[in-house]
């Protein structure tokens, strides 16, 4: 491929993936293509001049000049003068109509179908003495309506009272009962099946689908001494969701939590297999660190294809494997159609940034079990509220009792 043509490739990968910000002295900062930094780009007798090394050395247009004037303007005045503008802005229409109406509509909506949901909770039969036990679809229904409220146990009480009053529940329970009953593994399978149900209304909508994993901070903090600092660090303990969502309506199909440290790539096939048991999968978008042959054949086993960038040590031969060699030669010399699939998987972020905007961040619970529950309830919270704004944007009726 030509070296030009290389760097606008490159330069539109920046452009599309990355923010470029003006200087108040001039210029404008230019992310690098690889994370780790930024350049300075300025026009000189309107010519771009970019300080990093590839420029410095050829005097050629570089992959942050091809970026920059991607995403301007360049017009020249009359008199000498230059004027540049932001052009290249990539925005998404808003119902707002709709919008409003979901938002004004949405915690009545959200009880009604929570309780819908939790309808098809087995509530198991009280035996033995004592007080009887609450039903387990009210436990359910009122830790999901406590993390929708994102208040405390015991300022979530009046919340409680009024769902009794619209007889979503049967009796209101002691907040501390609500911590326990958060603390049971057995809530966790059930907690997971209850989010793949409430996506299953958007399934004739949906066949593109992206895969990322997000930490969610806890309370609790470790110690360790560093030898490199000669000192005690004290850090936060958290874990992470992995989430594989659809890229047209962020609705969540598929979840898993686990430690902070655990590899996401090895989740990854168990997330496109429990999606492909409801939904029609077409193509499936994630970063390098799902990069595997085993990753591959697992999205075109439900027959779909995989849009995962390969890695740059990475080569065409893979034992053998025929669709390893041609999704990288798809990649490699196809790189703009490639991109244009590829940057689907950024909906991925959207859909942590909804659920930590919304639910939070970080998680109340102390104890291993209460935390990974916390976040699925987070979870399914978020994908009741997607439901409900497609309900008004798409005109759709939902009936999870059904």
């Amino acid at each position: 491929m030509e070296e030009t043509n290389l760097r606008k490739i490159k330069g539109e990968q920046i452009a599309q993936t990355c923010r470029i910000m003006r200087r108040e002295r001039g210029g404008y900062i230019v992310p690098s293509q690889s994370g780790t930094g930024a350049y300075i780009v300025k026009y000189v007798n309107f010519q771009p001049i970019c300080e990093c090394k590839d420029y410095e050395t050829r005097q050629v247009k570089c992959k942050h000049a091809w970026a920059l004037e991607l995403i301007l303007n360049k017009q020249t005045n009359t008199d000498g003068s230059e004027t540049i503008t932001k052009t290249m802005k990539v925005t998404y229409g808003q119902d707002w109509s709709a919008y409003n109406q979901a938002q004004g509509k949405e915690k009545a909506l959200f009880q009604k179908l929570l309780f819908d949901l939790c309808e098809s909770i087995d509530n198991p039969k009280n035996e033995g003495r004592g007080k009887p036990l609450m039903p387990l679809s009210d436990m359910v229904f009122t830790s999901a309506l406590k993390v929708y409220t994102t208040f405390s146990l015991r300022r979530f009480t009046t919340d409680m009272r009024e769902a009794k009053e619209n007889q979503y529940i049967e009796d209101v329970c002691s907040y501390s009962t609500i911590s326990n009953y958060m603390r049971k593994p057995e809530l966790t399978p059930l907690l997971i099946d209850l989010i793949l149900k409430s996506a299953r209304p958007l399934k004739a909508i949906e066949t593109d689908f992206a895969v990322d994993s997000s930490g969610f901070g806890t309370s609790r903090f470790q110690r360790w001494f560093s030898f490199k600092y000669g000192k005690e660090i004290d850090s936060r303990i958290w874990l992470k969701a992995h989430l594989i969502s659809g890229v047209k309506t962020n609705i969540v199909t598929g979840v898993k939590v686990t430690e902070a440290y655990s590899h996401d790539s090895k989740e990854f096939s168990d997330l496109v297999n429990t999606t492909a048991r409801t939904f029609e999968i077409n193509e499936v978008s994630a970063d390098k660190a799902y990069s595997s042959r085993d990753n591959l054949e697992a999205v075109n086993d439900v027959g779909g294809t995989a849009y995962i960038p390969f890695k740059s040590n990475t080569t065409g031969k893979a034992g053998g494997s025929k669709l390893w060699k041609k999704l990288y030669g798809f990649y490699t010399f196809n790189r703009e159609d490639f991109l244009q699939h590829y940057h689907k998987r950024s909906n991925s972020e959207t859909v942590f940034h909804m659920v930590k905007s919304k639910f939070g961040e970080a998680v109340r619970s102390k104890e291993w079990t209460a935390q990974i529950n916390e976040v699925l309830l987070k979870v399914l919270c978020h994908n009741i509220c997607v439901v409900i704004q497609e309900m008004h944007e798409l005109d759709i009726k939902v009936d999870y009792s059904v």
